[in-house]
């Protein structure tokens, strides 16, 4: 079973390494990785996607607290949530053809990054089922190259953004409190 993990981690040198580590030293499987700095230039999400069990999925999250960068983990699988992704796809596009990639685009909501003269770049974004839905249908037109940025995802409702000073563990700095903004 997949299941996406989201982190909050102190945007230190290093832990994503550690968090990797701590993947492939233990024989994990990790699907995919996305990570990016928040609002708090302190606070970096990572969204992780992986397989495995109820059990295995628990023992995963306990090795992640364990970590001493990390701040809160949540399993998305367990609250309501959204997911989203970005691929970027270029494909061959004769002149004559064109036309065709443009209307594919349209049908997916996806946008024409660049025209060459014998290709194109397209970037789709939503759910993975929709990245590859578009990808197939551009199969006929020979796809060059693909380009995926892996799963991003966000609790749904009103949340705290960041945790406050006294609930992160292993804080260096104080959290400044014009941070503690409301997700809508």
């Amino acid at each position: 079973m997949t299941h996406v993990l989201s982190m909050l981690v102190e945007n230190h040198q290093g832990v994503l390494s550690r968090i990797a580590g701590l993947f492939s030293g233990r024989g994990y499987n990790l699907e995919t990785i996305t990570a990016g700095v928040t609002i708090d230039p302190q606070i970096t999400r990572i969204t992780l996607v992986c397989k495995g069990d109820d059990n295995v999925i628990d023992q995963i999250k306990k090795q992640l607290n364990k970590l001493i960068d990390v701040i809160k983990v949540t399993d998305l699988g367990l609250v309501p949530s959204l997911h989203r992704e970005l691929a970027l796809i270029k494909v061959r596009a004769k002149p004559n053809q064109r036309g065709e990639v443009f209307q594919v685009a349209d049908v997916f909501r996806a946008r024409v990054l660049d025209v060459g003269i014998d290709s194109m770049i397209l970037e789709v974004t939503g759910s993975a089922d929709k990245v590859d839905n578009f990808i197939a249908v551009l199969q006929p037109y020979s796809i060059r190259e693909v380009a995926r940025s892996g799963l991003i995802s966000m609790e749904r409702g009103r949340k705290q953004a960041t945790p406050a000073p006294q609930q992160r563990k292993g804080a260096s700095q104080k959290l400044n409190e014009d941070f503690k903004i409301p997700v809508a």
